[in-house]
């Protein structure tokens, strides 16, 4: 049997039975943190089999306090609009240009966004775009005429979120090096929107567990009326 380092040792002494409340979940985060500012992600078990369209959870949310990342957006837009997604802070913007860029493996962003008017252009990158979660999307205004709103939103911490297979949304809300406050200010946003987005097809409990981890460190389970409508 291998031999467990002192972290792992630590780790293993830990309840894993506990329901934590998120101030406690910080904390022990903390005291298990590693050299590089990692990353804070919850996890949310949900009662729901996305499946069945009728059962999908999908949705954007703002993090008040941003996500300590730096976002990459590409705009396909033209004119004015192009010059506007650009002033915005936009990291490429572009129509075919941009579409052959992206054809050709270049889709290093996080977050694309399109004018109407270049969704026969963008339809072409369905299969590309596609199986990243990139393809724009007016239901989640990623498909917009104000793609100069769309990109201050996407680079000031707007987020989305998106239900996995077995009905788990996971999604980043900060970094370890952020205050409590602005934690529990973005983990709040990010639940109560997934909350709002409960679908009309979900039976049962909606929300079944959720845990609070960072990059390295453990999975620790909150205390479910720390999630108002849970």
């Amino acid at each position: 049997m291998a031999k467990q380092t002192k972290k792992q040792q630590v780790r293993a002494k830990l309840d894993s039975e506990k329901l934590y409340t998120v101030d406690e979940a910080l904390a022990t985060l903390r005291e298990h943190k590693s050299k590089f500012d990692e990353t804070v992600e919850v996890a949310m078990n949900l009662g729901v089999d996305p499946r069945h369209a009728d059962q999908m959870v999908r949705g954007m949310v703002s993090l008040p306090s941003g996500t300590g990342k730096d976002v990459r957006v590409a705009v396909f837009a033209r004119g004015d609009n192009a010059d506007k997604a650009l002033a915005a802070g936009a990291d490429k913007v572009g129509a075919e240009d941009l579409m052959e860029d992206m054809q050709n493996g270049n889709l290093n962003y996080d977050r694309v966004i399109a004018t109407p008017d270049m969704m026969g252009v963008v339809g072409r990158l369905g299969k590309v775009l596609g199986p990243k979660g990139l393809m724009p999307n007016p239901k989640l205004g990623t498909v917009t005429p104000n793609v100069e709103q769309a990109v201050k939103d996407a680079k000031a911490g707007q987020v989305e979120f998106r239900v996995e297979k077995l009905g788990i949304i996971h999604s980043g809300i900060g970094k370890l090096s952020f205050k409590d406050a602005d934690l529990k200010a973005n983990f709040k946003a990010l639940t109560e929107a997934v909350v709002k987005a409960k679908p009309s097809g979900a039976k049962g409990k909606y929300v079944r567990k959720v845990t609070l981890t960072s990059s390295m460190g453990p999975g620790l389970k909150l205390d479910l009326t720390e999630v108002e409508g849970a």
